[in-house]
Order: C-alpha cells, then sequence, then structure tokens
C-alpha cells in the first residue's frame, strides 16, 4: 500500500489510517466532528497526496484533452482550472477530475487515487497521433490541502505573491516561505472538496514536510471522514457513490459540459441526444435517523422503489439527515415526498435542492 510522504507526521498527530484508492492515508486525528466543524468555522489541514497528477505537453495538449475528456479544454485561459469526466465508449464515467491550464501547450490533470490507473492507461490508449508527451507524476507530487474562512489568512504571510488574487478554479505557481527559513515553490489552486474558500499547494514530495509545517500550526489536522461530511453537505459527487461506470455525465447533470462541443470525444455518440435514467437528487429529513448508502428510495405506501440513497449521513452543520440519491427522473422534482428504508422500517425524507450547505461568501 502507498503512503503519503507525510506519513510520519501524520503517526506523530495520532492518525488512525485507512485504505483508500491503495493509499494508506489519515482517516481522522481525533474527532472527526471536530476536524468538520474547524473546516465550517476557522480553518483545517489536508494531506491529498494520494490524489493523482498527470501532465499534459505538447502542441497538441489542448486537441488531445478535447478528445480524451467529455469538456472543451482548448478554450481554457492559462491559469483557469475546469472540472470535467472521463468517459469509457459507451459513456460510462472512468472518472471526474480537474485540469489545470499551466501553459498553452502544457496541462496538468488530476484524477482520484483510486482511478489513476485507470486514466493514465486511457489517456496512453487515447493519445494516437497526437503530437502530445504523457507523463504520470502522480507519486513524484505532494498535495497539501487549506480549506475555511480562514485559509487565505494563513497563506496570506507565507506567499510571495497575493494568493486573494487567484479567482476560485485558478491556479500560479508561487513561492512559499516558512516561518523556519528558506522557500519552496509550489502551485497554489484556489479549488477544494469542502465547500468552502480554500487553497490546495501542489509541490515535490521532497518539500511536502516544509509545506506541512509551515500551515499546520494555523489550522486543524483533518482526515478524510471530515472531507467526506463536507464535501456531501455541500452535494459535490464521489466517485464510486454518486459516479459509477454504469452511469453517465448525462445522469450527473454534465450535459452542458459538451452541449455546443464541436470537436469529437471519446463516449460522443453514447451521450449525443441521450435521455438520464436517473438523476442524482439531494434529500432530507425533519426526523434524526440518517440513510445511508444502499437504501432504498420509495414513494409513500408504494412497493416499488424510485431510487437509491448514494451518499448519506447526518449533517454536523445543519443539525439533520442528508443524502445524495440516484432518483428516477419522473419523480425527482425538487418537494417531493418520499419514504427510505433504513434497516426494515421506512422513514419520510423530501427532495430538496442542492447544495445542502453554501458558504455564505459564496
Amino acid at each position: 500500500m502507498a503512503t503519503s510522504p507525510l506519513h510520519a507526521a501524520h503517526e506523530k498527530l495520532g492518525a488512525t489510517f485507512t485504505d483508500f484508492g491503495g493509499w494508506n492515508m489519515p482517516l481522522k486525528y481525533g474527532n472527526e466532528l471536530d476536524e468538520h466543524r474547524a473546516v465550517r468555522s476557522a480553518v483545517g489541514i489536508f494531506d491529498l497526496s494520494h490524489m493523482g497528477e498527470i501532465d499534459v505537453k505538447g502542441p497538441d495538449a489542448a486537441a488531445f484533452l478535447d478528445y480524451a475528456l467529455i469538456s472543451n479544454m482548448s478554450i481554457l485561459k492559462v491559469g483557469k482550472a475546469k472540472y470535467s469526466m472521463i468517459v469509457a465508449e459507451d459513456g460510462g464515467i472512468l472518472d471526474d477530475l480537474i485540469t489545470y491550464k499551466m501553459a498553452d501547450d502544457h496541462f496538468m490533470v488530476v484524477p482520484n487515487a483510486a482511478n489513476t490507473a485507470t486514466v493514465w492507461a486511457a489517456f496512453e490508449a487515447r493519445k494516437g497521433d497526437f503530437d502530445v508527451e504523457l507523463r504520470n507524476d502522480s507519486e513524484a507530487v505532494a498535495l497539501v490541502a487549506v480549506q475555511g474562512p480562514n485559509a487565505l489568512k494563513v497563506l496570506e504571510p507565507l506567499l510571495s505573491d497575493d494568493a486573494d488574487t487567484l479567482a476560485y478554479y485558478s491556479g500560479a505557481w508561487m513561492t512559499l516561505h516558512p516561518a523556519g527559513g528558506g522557500s519552496v515553490e509550489v502551485f497554489v489552486a484556489r479549488t477544494g472538496y469542502t465547500g468552502e474558500d480554500g487553497f490546495e499547494l501542489f509541490c515535490a514530495n521532497a518539500d511536502a514536510q516544509a509545506v506541512w509545517d509551515a500551515v499546520i500550526g494555523s489550522g486543524t489536522p483533518c482526515g478524510l471522514a471530515s472531507r467526506d461530511s463536507l464535501r456531501l453537505e455541500a452535494s459535490m459527487p464521489l466517485y464510486g457513490h454518486e459516479l459509477t461506470t454504469n452511469i453517465t455525465p448525462v445522469e450527473a447533470g454534465m450535459g452542458r459540459a459538451f452541449a455546443k462541443k464541436e470537436a469529437d470525444f471519446v463516449g460522443k455518440d453514447a451521450l449525443t441526444g441521450r435521455e438520464p435514467s436517473v438523476v442524482i437528487a439531494g434529500l432530507t429529513s425533519e426526523q434524526r435517523r440518517a440513510a445511508r448508502e444502499g437504501a432504498e428510495v420509495f414513494l409513500p405506501g408504494a412497493e416499488d422503489r424510485i431510487g437509491v440513497v448514494t451518499s448519506g449521513q447526518p449533517s454536523p452543520t445543519l443539525g439533520y439527515p442528508v443524502a445524495l440519491a440516484h432518483i428516477a427522473p419522473e419523480h425527482a422534482a425538487v418537494g417531493t415526498a418520499v419514504e427510505i428504508d433504513i434497516r426494515g422500517r421506512r422513514y419520510p425524507f423530501t427532495i430538496v435542492e442542492t447544495p445542502f450547505y453554501s458558504r455564505k461568501d459564496a
């Protein structure tokens, strides 16, 4: 099992570890609810070094990504990022990922840890005659995330440039100056997976400890448990739960990504003109029992299910249960009353607008 270059630091902090995508990563350091609340109220620090990083460089880099992904990457401006998906020929989602445009002929693609090998294999298979160089930097690059309303305050005194000049889904190379002296080159991206303002700092493995040490004293170390509850409150999909090879970007609400795309791309024929078989809907309840993944969704009193929960738990911020589910489109209207079978007993839920939680300054 792979380990982060910060593994020893996590052990010293008393982290509990879990296998995530073949990586032994911190699940929590103490109480995951405290970690969750720290991100909502102040700032949390995450080690995300398990995420993949694939370098795409060359004269045809943009055209290659136009073909390999569902989105039109050739229109992306330097310094900007785009959320997209890579699909199989039949349209099934292989992964959702973020792509950063580093230069006109240079992109960095960040897939999920569990899917990095799949994305890499797909890129190699799709390279064809494109004049492009592919390099898998996933085991050489570390990633530290600083998330929460105080994230900018933490980074301002450490960076050579003003991170607040970065718009959401933008990134730039900056120099980080740790308190103990010296300097570290980091790619600073204003992105995250928590629903809060925040930044993700990409650096070489050799510099990971210096970056971690520079920020950890100003925030709460947070593990994957709190990251999951934070992203669920923000209604962000998780691969393997909301997103799988069994659904397409149309079901995931990403049809707009290719609606006006003229360039050919893998999966285009399968996706063009497709109607969704399910939609990803949000559900909440006034009662306290949370629905978990796999729980079946019904109309009140009906015997045939209309959907299945993909993620669910009590919301630490909102104080009531929240869930995401695959729901039949004809029953997915906001305001629809449903019942969810939780261990043999049905509980009332309502389909609601998402996200469940939005930060006040968003």
